[in-house]
């Protein structure tokens, strides 16, 4: 069982990255968009703990770069009928505290944001999470939200990260500047995960 990749990051898709190893073993893996939009350059060294997923036709692998995330990944697809890629869905609009909080309101009408994932939908895997709760608060008792290494304008790095994901700076530029004064200390991938939410929300 694959539980961390550590290597050279070869390519990213709009859905996963693929890392050459030092053992020259590449490995494709799926990301969330917070993920990828925080992905260094081609050739950067980058590391990720893994969660195999073993089928009869394929394996795959799942990338996070927090072990709280994968945790939570795990108890998401431990519900009935939740697969991993609606659980990657899920991740890549909520972070382990925003999710922990979203089940402790029952708000059914933010977890709908996500795409897939209709009221009737929400309201089972909200219902399902209760009983999951302990797991989802050892995670984010342990230690929070992913640590952000170095000093970067976070606000760059959300407007690059949302372009790279096929939005265009006029449209996400104005919502970052929002969110940002709103929450000054936010870094990057969460302001990301935040402008998602707004952009999902009016499209609606």
């Amino acid at each position: 069982m694959i539980a961390y990749v550590r290597g050279t990051l070869l390519e990213a898709t709009d859905r996963s990255c693929i890392v050459l190893t030092s053992g020259g073993v590449g490995y494709e893996l799926n990301l969330t968009l917070t993920a990828l939009s925080s992905l260094p350059a081609s050739g950067a060294e980058v590391s990720f703990y893994v969660y195999t997923v073993v089928r009869e036709d394929a394996l795959e692998l799942y990338g996070f770069p927090c072990f709280d995330d994968r945790e939570v990944f795990q108890t998401l697809i431990s519900i009935d009928r939740l697969g991993p890629k609606k659980a990657l869905a899920i991740l890549s609009q909520f972070g382990p505290k925003e999710l922990q909080d979203v089940v402790l309101r029952e708000d059914v009408k933010t977890m709908s944001i996500v795409p897939g994932i209709g009221p009737k939908s929400a309201r089972q895997i909200l219902w399902n999470l209760k009983d999951k709760m302990d797991k989802l608060k050892s995670s984010t008792i342990r230690s929070g939200e992913c640590p952000v290494e170095g000093d970067r304008n976070e606000f760059l790095d959300a407007l690059s990260g949302l372009k790279s994901l096929g939005y265009s700076e006029d449209e996400v530029r104005a919502h970052l500047k929002d969110i940002f004064e709103e929450e000054p200390d936010l870094d990057a991938a969460g302001a990301i995960r935040v402008a998602l939410k707004k952009i999902a929300a009016n499209n609606r």
